[in-house]
């Protein structure tokens, strides 16, 4: 179904920025009629303008829609609108997320509840809108998660708990839409240079930089290019970059090596900061 993108619809949340608008840039040069969506109108608006770019045929559709996905309230009439306007989407890219790593016990209530709502609650609120529209004639969505939806990592308690919700909604909701010819999938990226990775480095406590110090950054232009290639083989579990595939199967395979080489690299952090504080680490 998609070894040809051109002339399809294609709604990406979370299109204003990082692996969303690589993803749509992408898509767009390859012929996608492109209909993003985010918070941010002007960042939309920039965005909108870099993906008109890179479409190559007469008449193909680039357009932007403002929407906070976690909002449950407002997330049905704004996609009926768009389906009204633009016509049901023939792959969906739900890309919108955030993360706030820290300990657990400086993580709020409100700070857990804002990323639930966007990382899990988002995407259960768009796929809940659009799947009927899209049943008619079949098509494809894609779910964000993370490698922290197979793997828990120290200081990103509210992030793994949404995105390992995200793989688990995904399976089954892959089971249930199957007779409706309408394929389901999850990316799994690893660390990718986006601004919201950037700005995660502010809180990230010591011990969850050195569990990836050693990990490749990827950037957002290859993980839409591995995206597009997971799409077009039908691959379910889409996981860009050598050590994300790595770790995937050690995962699976060998959970003990994995806890065991990341429970090494967090206690030799703590061992040096309480070295240096004098103080046990909380």
């Amino acid at each position: 179904m998609f070894k040809d993108f051109r002339g399809k619809n294609v709604f990406i949340t979370g299109g204003s920025s990082g692996i969303g608008l690589a993803t749509a840039k992408l898509l767009a040069a390859r012929g996608a009629n492109m209909i993003i969506f985010a918070r941010s109108q002007e960042r939309l608006k920039k965005a909108a303008a870099e993906i008109e770019e890179c479409a190559v045929l007469e008449g193909q559709k680039v357009a932007f829609v403002q929407l906070d996905v976690g909002d449950g309230k407002s997330v049905p009439a704004v996609m009926e609108e768009a389906v009204g306007r633009f016509g049901a989407p023939a792959l969906l890219l739900n890309c919108a997320g955030k993360a706030y790593p820290h300990y657990f016990e400086k993580i709020g209530y409100e700070q857990f509840d804002e990323t639930m709502k966007t990382n899990l609650y988002g995407i259960w609120n768009t796929v809940s809108a659009l799947v009927p529209a899209m049943k008619e004639k079949g098509g494809y969505i894609v779910n964000v998660s993370s490698m922290a939806g197979f793997v828990g990592i120290f200081g990103y308690t509210a992030y793994c708990a949404s995105k390992f919700g995200v793989v688990g909604f995904s399976e089954a909701l892959r089971s249930e839409l199957k007779r409706y010819g309408i394929g389901v999938a999850v990316l799994c990226p690893p660390d990718t240079d986006t601004p919201g990775f950037a700005a995660e480095n502010v809180t990230k406590p010591e011990e969850t930089k050195e569990t990836s110090k050693g990990a490749k950054l990827m950037s957002p232009d290859e993980v839409a290019r591995q995206l597009i290639g997971g799409i077009k083989k039908g691959t379910f579990m889409i996981i860009p970059g050598f050590d994300g595939k790595l770790t995937w199967r050690l995962k699976r395979f060998l959970p003990a090596l994995v806890d065991a080489v990341l429970n090494s690299q967090i206690k030799r952090v703590q061992q040096r900061l309480k070295s240096q504080s004098g103080e046990a680490i909380t």
